[in-house]
């Protein structure tokens, strides 16, 4: 039986850099009621209070959500009435450096950087560096466009990888670039919830829309975690729904 179910954010719960829906914020309220749940993703804190801590509804077991920032390398538990951080890994200056200078060269030689931006297009989240190709406040029409097949951020990826290759580079959301240190990825974040809850991954089910080769949920399968591919948030309340009827 599954005691945790651990979700992808953007693409899976909710619509990129968006709130929950009031139907999903139900459903993991519910959910939560006979499971514990976690989230996991690229996104660091800020992105977690303005997607999801405030769509919680009040019948949901906060202490039973585990939250996940940067692939991890965060990790904040509900105790006590309040949201308490157990860990934060951080870059060092000079890794954050050599990483921005690398994104802003990998971007120039592909020639990729859209004419039309919104936002910061380079964010330092502590223990990640992530690029956003529209900015941080682009229109999710204009991101749904940019890069749909991921072709654009494989390439930068690639030089990416020849640059930097003392660090990891994932894709994330749908049109950001996540530079890590090495192993720091969801995978990552799965031993982290093996090791401070004590659970194998046999116990825990993921559910994310990049799963496939080359996608920023990807690494989760190395861990041999039962893992869900959807479509989107809509096919992700439906798998939402299967599993609080089974568990129930």
């Amino acid at each position: 039986m599954k005691k945790l179910v651990v979700f992808d954010l953007d693409g899976t719960l909710a619509q990129s850099k968006s709130a929950l829906d009031d139907e999903m914020a139900k459903l993991l309220a519910e959910l939560s009621n006979v499971a514990k749940v976690s989230i996991i993703s690229g996104g660091d804190w800020p992105q977690f209070e303005k997607q999801v801590l405030g769509r919680l509804p009040s019948n949901g077991k906060l202490d039973n959500f585990y939250l996940l920032p940067t692939c991890g390398t965060k990790f904040f538990e509900y105790k006590n009435g309040t949201w308490d951080k157990l860990y934060s890994e951080d870059l060092s200056p000079d890794q954050k450096k050599k990483i921005v200078s690398s994104l802003e060269q990998a971007v120039s030689e592909t020639g990729f950087q859209p004419k039309e931006t919104w936002g910061e297009r380079i964010e330092d989240r502590g223990s990640q560096i992530t690029y956003s190709a529209l900015g941080q406040q682009a229109p999710l029409d204009a991101k749904k466009t940019w890069d749909p097949d991921f072709e654009k951020r494989k390439k930068i990826k690639l030089l990416l990888d020849k640059m930097i290759p003392e660090f990891s580079v994932a894709l994330g959301g749908s049109t950001s670039i996540d530079v890590t240190l090495p192993g720091i990825d969801k995978a990552y974040g799965m031993a982290k919830l093996r090791d401070v809850l004590s659970m194998p991954f046999s116990e825990m089910l993921f559910v994310g829309d990049a799963l496939f080769p080359g996608g920023n949920d990807h690494p989760v399968r190395s861990t041999g975690t039962d893992c869900v591919q959807v479509r989107d948030p809509e096919e992700t309340k439906r798998v939402i729904e299967t599993v609080v009827d089974c568990l129930h």
